[in-house]
């Protein structure tokens, strides 16, 4: 007789009382709508639901949290192990006195919105910024004169042993787009400094911000943020849009993926795109800075799962 081996994922789901769901198209909750499947993706109710999932699966189990995949290309193949995607149970907002205490599936808009309602002001910046605190802190979100590193006082993470622990910003080591988090770990709460505000000033800061957005960005499009990072100030004093542009990639095409018109520092899905063709659209733009400046550009957006010639 035949035993069918047990599924070390599905065990450790057990006991959840989130959600646990094999091959789970991520496709449709990106903000590109490509990509595949997760062969599991969980949504674990709480911190203590997470903490026992991840304590439970077994380490040789890749693991990767996203969260509103705004800035996310998940590839055509899937991803492999255990996709966490964080949600009610992480979007809680409190202000404590002159900062905003938040979950990390709370989205950055909601966050400064929170705050300029309580008069709390320095992290309307946020406003700006399409995800949740849970990415914004693991890549060290900027906009509009300000970024995470700015404002952070500690992020709460779970580690892949399903450890809850408290980490003060300099633990992080901040630097442009980027945070040292532990690998597999899971961001899920987070403090920000603040201080007194007028309301009416703050807001006035945030709808210019949304203004500014809406004027350059096409906000209204299957796009995924920014796609590169901008060089050091050794590597160009040209911005990744200027340097695109200069290389004479505005409105480029691959497939049903398209450099925007609007801003040449984003790429878009005109429709029929596969993941395939938005990334091999961002590796064209690479090569072709490259031989006009010899300037490396290097992904913003978030990259996860394998080709269709891989599949998970």
């Amino acid at each position: 007789m035949m035993v069918m081996e047990r599924d070390p994922i599905a065990d450790a789901a057990a006991h959840l009382r989130g959600r646990a769901q094999q091959n789970a198209p991520l496709g449709p909750t990106t903000w590109f709508r490509v990509g595949g499947a997760a062969e599991w993706l969980v949504r674990p109710a709480d911190v203590d639901d997470l903490r026992a999932f991840l304590a439970a699966l077994p380490h040789t189990i890749p693991v990767v949290a996203i969260g509103a995949a705004s800035n996310l290309i998940v590839r055509d193949g899937g991803v492999r192990g255990v996709v966490i995607k964080l949600a009610r149970g992480f979007t809680a907002i409190e202000t404590d006195g002159n900062a905003v205490i938040a979950g990390a599936a709370a989205l950055d808009i909601t966050v400064a919105e929170h705050a300029a309602a309580a008069g709390l002001a320095g992290i309307e910046f946020l406003s700006g910024i399409p995800g949740s605190i849970g990415g914004a802190i693991a890549m060290n979100a900027g906009a509009y004169g300000s970024d995470v590193a700015a404002c952070l006082d500690w992020a709460e993470i779970v580690t892949r042993d399903g450890q809850l622990l408290r980490l003060p910003a300099e633990a992080l080591t901040l630097t442009y787009r980027h945070a040292a988090l532990p690998p597999g770990s899971v961001v899920v709460r987070a403090r920000f400094r603040a201080m007194p505000g007028e309301p009416a000033t703050i807001a006035a800061r945030m709808a210019e911000i949304r203004a500014a957005r809406e004027a350059s960005q096409p906000v209204r499009a299957r796009t995924g943020g920014s796609t590169f990072r901008n060089p050091t100030s050794s590597e160009s004093s040209l911005k990744a849009w200027e340097l695109i542009d200069a290389a004479g990639c505005r409105g480029l095409i691959r497939g049903g993926a398209q450099v925007s018109e609007k801003h040449c520092n984003f790429l878009l899905n005109t429709g029929t795109a596969t993941a395939a063709d938005i990334e091999g659209l961002g590796e064209d733009v690479r090569a072709r800075v490259r031989a006009m400046s010899g300037v490396d550009l290097h992904w913003e957006i978030r990259r996860i799962g394998v080709s269709m010639e891989q599949p998970a």
